[in-house]
């Protein structure tokens, strides 16, 4: 297994092993000694599963609030996606800085999401399965999110004409979103 640091403080992109041949591959993707090995010590207690049918569906920018804020360790298993996170952290050296990954069925890359981000991906295939696990509850009363179109962050997403459900046409703006998230130093 490989850990690739990010330009982000405190993400990560994981490679598990894959083994190949004429029959396909094998991985596994997640295994709890391993990643703890790795450093990722996140007790995931839930696996989410997403299907986005549209090449330039939107979904994002999602994140819980505190007390109820999520790790998450994101994957695809069929299409690909280019995923984005937002750093939400007061004090970190890169609040309010994204960074994009291309997440595919191909490259077998899994990002880690930690808590105080924002979290978004839109398809760049159709047919696209995401999976992610989580380390909290899903809490409908602690479930915000931020403009993916926030001119002060000025994420470069790779269409234009995107496909947006109702909620997230309405998220605030950073500046004017509702967390109380902070750094607490590297944890990497």
């Amino acid at each position: 297994m490989k850990i690739i640091k990010t330009n982000l403080q405190d993400v990560v992109m994981v490679e598990t092993d894959v083994h190949g041949d004429h029959r396909g591959f094998f991985t596994e993707s997640y295994t709890k000694e391993k990643f703890h090995e790795a450093g990722i010590t996140n007790d995931f207690i839930q696996d989410n599963h997403s299907l986005s049918v549209e090449p330039g569906v939107l979904r994002g920018m999602h994140y819980q609030r505190n007390p109820k804020a999520q790790t998450k360790l994101v994957r695809v298993t069929s299409g690909a996606i280019y995923d984005v996170l937002v750093d939400m952290r007061k004090g970190s050296p890169t609040y309010g800085k994204w960074e994009g990954y291309i997440l595919s069925e191909y490259n077998h890359r899994q990002l880690l999401v930690p808590k105080g981000f924002a979290h978004g991906f839109c398809t760049i295939t159709g047919n696209v399965n995401v999976q992610y696990k989580v380390d909290e509850s899903y809490s409908p009363e602690h479930d915000a999110g931020i403009a993916f179109d926030d001119p002060d962050i000025g994420i470069e997403w790779p269409m234009t004409n995107v496909i947006l459900s109702g909620k997230d046409e309405k998220h605030p703006r950073l500046n004017d979103a509702v967390h109380d998230f902070v750094w607490e130093g590297d944890s990497q």
